[in-house]
């Protein structure tokens, strides 16, 4: 009973706004001064900062964050749709396709959706509504664009993940690389087939002069981030650093590449730091509230009797994904993607071990998912973020109209996933 209690209180005060961080604290330091005592909750929440603070996987979270900010406030992602427009000028929807192709390769120096969605708002929205697009089509794309900052690694949700359930974060930086790249090639594709059969969504189905770049101009837009991925990607895969590691060798290359560019001033790394510190401190306090309930759930017993209550059951494997899907989806249109990964992690894992699931394969599905709840009704964070970057010029019901392709796309990524694990596992089973 006590334990019910507890899963409502959290439920209720998710419901009235109370920040998911905060939530999870209070009900946590309840729930153990109720199945213990009020000594061992005040001994929880005064470890528990001290531990995470010391955990060497844990300390990529604001290596990466400072990668990604100074990259964007250097302005080393500023010629991205530039030339991703250039280099697919002759597709139908090119506009759209070149906002999903510069997400992507935004997305895997900054390691965040709404980061993501944010900033490609501001430069591809505008564009592609004064090129006549179909409103629904450009905010569609980006928001929907914007979740591959989730998936396609370096991730924050992957090394929170990873932090959790104890896998490779290396390893799970490699398994996001396939389902990335077919997300990518999946949206696309969606698009280049809607423009096709309808022309006019993407506006007059051509692309001005002005699109066309010399091949020189496209490699010096865009290579400093394949540079900059080369380094964490490469240095992992290699073994010669740790993620850890490899997000401090990113963030101080995202720093000598933008002194080479010319881009680099000490106001703009100020502000990246304050930036990274904000975002860090936010996700800290989160992660500081997933660890009390993990062991709130601990001392309960409650993930020892979902698994014996799944190992009694007969759903199976395929059962249980479902299952997780379905809770997912629907606690995604409310709840955002790092609070409700780090909520529901401590249930879920135990009985994914118990069904004999791979847990590198199960993070990618459950990030998929949490891709998912960025832009579902009613409540899809990416989509607000658009909604603010623009200020109200696109009603919020066309945009939630133009996700609902997309969200068709990645049921269609997540089908593929499960049907066909190794999209998943082929290139983490390499560094075995």
């Amino acid at each position: 009973m006590p334990v019910l209690m507890c899963f409502g209180l959290l439920l209720f005060l998710i419901a009235i706004r109370v920040p998911i961080g905060l939530s999870l604290i209070a009900v946590s330091f309840i729930g153990i001064a109720v199945e213990t005592s009020l000594r061992a909750a005040i001994g929880s929440v005064a470890r528990l900062p001290y531990q995470y603070a010391t955990d060497w996987n844990f300390s990529a979270v604001p290596m990466f964050l400072l990668m990604g900010y100074i990259a964007s406030e250097t302005g080393l992602t500023r010629g991205l749709f530039r030339s991703s427009r250039a280099l697919l000028a002759r597709l139908p929807g090119a506009l759209a396709c070149a906002s999903v192709l510069a997400s992507a390769l935004f997305a895997a120096a900054s390691g965040s959706s709404v980061a993501t969605a944010s900033a490609m708002s501001r430069i591809a929205i505008p564009e592609m509504l004064s090129r006549k697009y179909d409103p629904g089509l450009a905010c569609g794309t980006v928001a929907a664009s914007g979740t591959l900052g989730s998936l396609i690694p370096p991730s924050i949700l992957m090394i929170l993940y990873g932090v959790y359930s104890d896998v490779s974060i290396g390893a799970l930086f490699l398994a996001g690389v396939i389902p990335g790249l077919l997300s990518v090639a999946v949206y696309m594709g969606m698009i280049i087939v809607r423009c096709s059969v309808k022309p006019e969504l993407g506006g007059a189905g051509h692309q001005e002069e002005e699109d066309r770049l010399p091949l020189w101009r496209m490699l010096y837009d865009v290579a400093p981030l394949p540079v900059l991925i080369a380094i964490v990607m490469g240095s992992i895969s290699a073994g010669l650093a740790t993620p850890t590691e490899a997000g401090a060798l990113g963030a101080l290359g995202a720093i000598a590449i933008s002194m080479a560019t010319g881009q680099f001033s000490v106001a703009r790394l100020m502000e990246a730091l304050r930036q990274s510190a904000l975002s860090f401190t936010a996700i800290f306090i989160i992660v500081i509230g997933g660890g009390l309930l993990t062991r709130f759930v601990a001392i309960a017993g409650l993930g020892t009797l979902l698994t014996d209550v799944f190992s009694g059951s007969e759903i199976g494997a395929i059962g249980l994904i479902l299952m997780i899907a379905l809770i997912y989806i629907i606690l995604g249109m409310f709840i955002d993607s790092i609070g409700l990964l780090l909520l529901t992690a401590p249930l879920i894992l135990p009985m994914a071990n118990a069904a004999g699931l791979d847990l590198i394969w199960l993070g990618i599905i459950l990030i998929k998912l949490l891709e998912i709840g960025l832009i579902t009704p009613p409540v899809g964070l990416n989509v607000f973020v658009i909604q603010s970057a623009l200020k109200g010029a696109v009603p919020m019901p066309l945009v939630f109209k133009g996700v609902l392709w997309f969200i068709a796309m990645d049921v269609l990524t997540l089908v593929l996933l499960v049907a066909f694990p190794e999209l998943t596992l082929w290139l983490p089973s390499l560094l075995r």
